[in-house]
């Protein structure tokens, strides 16, 4: 695997007596989309503003692309979409995407152009020019992550992107994730919604107490089986190590003659490695 665009070691950040982050080790590659997950207060929002170049960390180093960050550098090759997007309420989707345009340097018209084009691509044209107080939470987070792509940027950070969204925004959004970390965008997503995170992520990093590590392959999972004929309510679950051994088990019951009509993973791998975690519910 070539090394990766962005590569943090050591990092830790205090507030006052609060130690946010410990120790942050992270790489983040072209073409892959990284799973940031823990539990809340666990640092991954600090991580996730030092990786950003928007808070400066106590010790630890950066590196873009191989060498010492320079933040100015960083920052513009860099998508931010916060947890919540604050906008500007009495401009519109358009006006807000061309003033942030136009911070990156865009000339007013080009600015224009990648305005309009993105609130096509987040299904926002409806409101190009209505106030943005009028959009829904959900609407917000779809603008908040026009914003984030509007300097085209290789690195794409994201904070509970999915949070307000509706069920078929969030389908969109993990398309949109995988079209751009498959034409080389480096990718991190910060989420909680575990299952849609395992199903779109290439690698996980599992953040604690304001540490990170990467996690040991999941040990087993639990599979829902039911026999044609059978209520919903009749089926059974049963847990088993791997995909393989799952494999092995339908295989048998088909062997012995029993007709399946469901034979389904109940849980995923990045869940139970997250209950492994014996976090505390926060």
């Amino acid at each position: 695997m070539i090394g990766p665009v962005l590569a943090a070691r050591g990092l830790a950040r205090q507030f006052g007596d609060h130690l946010a982050v410990t120790h942050a080790d992270i790489d983040l590659h072209a073409g892959r989309i990284t799973g940031l997950v823990g539990p809340n207060g666990a640092g991954k929002t600090t991580l996730l503003l030092m990786l950003a170049g928007l808070l400066e960390p106590d010790r630890g180093t950066i590196e873009f692309d191989g060498t010492a960050v320079e933040h100015a550098k960083l920052r513009a090759a860099i998508g931010w979409m916060p947890d919540a997007f604050g906008t500007w309420e009495s401009l519109t989707p358009r006006e807000i995407l061309v003033a942030f345009g136009r911070l990156y340097g865009m000339a007013a018209t080009d600015a224009d152009l990648r305005a309009r084009e993105l609130l096509t691509l987040v299904h926002l044209e409806d409101f190009t020019d209505s106030p943005a107080s009028g959009l829904s939470r959900g609407q917000k987070q779809r603008l908040g992550l026009a914003r984030a792509l509007v300097n085209r940027p290789r690195i794409l950070l994201l904070d509970e992107p999915a949070s307000g969204m509706d069920p078929r925004s969030r389908i969109e959004l993990r398309t949109l994730l995988r079209q751009m970390a498959d034409a080389g965008t480096a990718v991190l997503v910060s989420s909680h919604i575990l299952a849609e995170l395992d199903e779109m992520s290439d690698d996980i990093v599992m953040m604690q107490g304001g540490a990170t590590r990467i996690p040991e392959p999941s040990r087993h999972a639990s599979w829902r089986i039911r026999r044609v004929g059978d209520a919903p309510d009749r089926a059974v679950t049963v847990e088993l190590a791997d995909d393989a051994a799952a494999a092995a088990y339908l295989a048998k019951l088909i062997a012995d003659g029993h007709a399946i009509a469901e034979f389904t993973r109940v849980d995923t791998g990045l869940e139970q490695v997250y209950l492994d975690l014996d976090a505390d519910r926060t």
